[in-house]
């Protein structure tokens, strides 16, 4: 029969282990991901096009392209209290996502969007310098007390209060076929973002992981993180 110095270690072990096991599943700071909208099925996505009305700042969309490169978001920590590589982000905390290849901000502010009227989106800033209207808290639909990779969120505008949204209008030309992205005041399905291909962080001194949304033969992983961490 166990006794209770026993007892106590084992109940500390687990506990350990379930928080080991949690980590290993959440969101870190510095991982680079498509987020994925729930309702369409599209990516988050921006490219060096600009809005023709509103703040004519750099256009984000939804697109239903897999393998798009436009697509890849990294997560930082909030303006105000930057957060260390790997570390795990909890429910509620605030963050920015950085476009990697145009070095932008996601961004909104109070311009009506272009085809639903809701609040506008647009990439902004230069290599991630940027300001207030940058900052998103991660709303977290489950119990859990972490970001996880397995689990929808909602990303909240800090400074309006609104969701990001894909509202379902398409553009025509030049940016034909993508869907807009806005942000909306109430939630609901159109605005719930799952992570999806990514090179992600691992916490404490882990080795980077990733996941592929193609059918290829993937190299190694340690080629294929290497390569992408030069890219950024």
């Amino acid at each position: 029969m166990l006794n209770m110095n026993s007892l106590l270690q084992w109940s500390i072990f687990i506990l350990f282990c379930q928080l080991v096991s949690s980590n290993k599943d959440s969101m870190t700071c510095g991982s680079t991901f498509k987020l994925v909208n729930q309702q369409s099925g599209d990516r988050l996505h921006s490219h060096d096009v600009k809005y023709g009305s509103g703040s004519g700042q750099q256009s984000v969309t939804g697109t239903p392209n897999a393998d798009d490169v436009n697509s890849y978001w990294q997560v930082r920590g909030d303006i105000r209290n930057d957060c260390e590589r790997g570390t795990p982000i909890k429910c509620d905390s605030v963050v920015r996502l950085f476009h990697v290849t145009t070095r932008r901000n996601l961004h909104s502010h109070n311009y009506q969007s272009p085809l639903s009227n809701n609040q506008e989106v647009s990439a902004y800033g230069e290599d991630g310098v940027g300001d207030e209207g940058d900052r998103w808290k991660v709303v977290c639909t489950t119990k859990n007390d972490y970001w996880l990779r397995a689990d929808p969120v909602r990303l909240q505008h800090v400074v309006t209060g609104k969701y990001l949204h894909l509202s379902g209008d398409t553009y025509g030309r030049p940016i034909q076929g993508q869907k807009e992205i806005s942000c909306y005041s109430h939630a609901n399905r159109q605005n719930l973002w799952k992570v999806d291909a990514g090179v992600y962080i691992r916490p404490s001194t882990e080795p980077l992981s990733s996941t592929r949304d193609d059918n290829s033969n993937s190299r190694s992983q340690s080629a294929t993180t290497d390569r992408f961490e030069d890219e950024l």
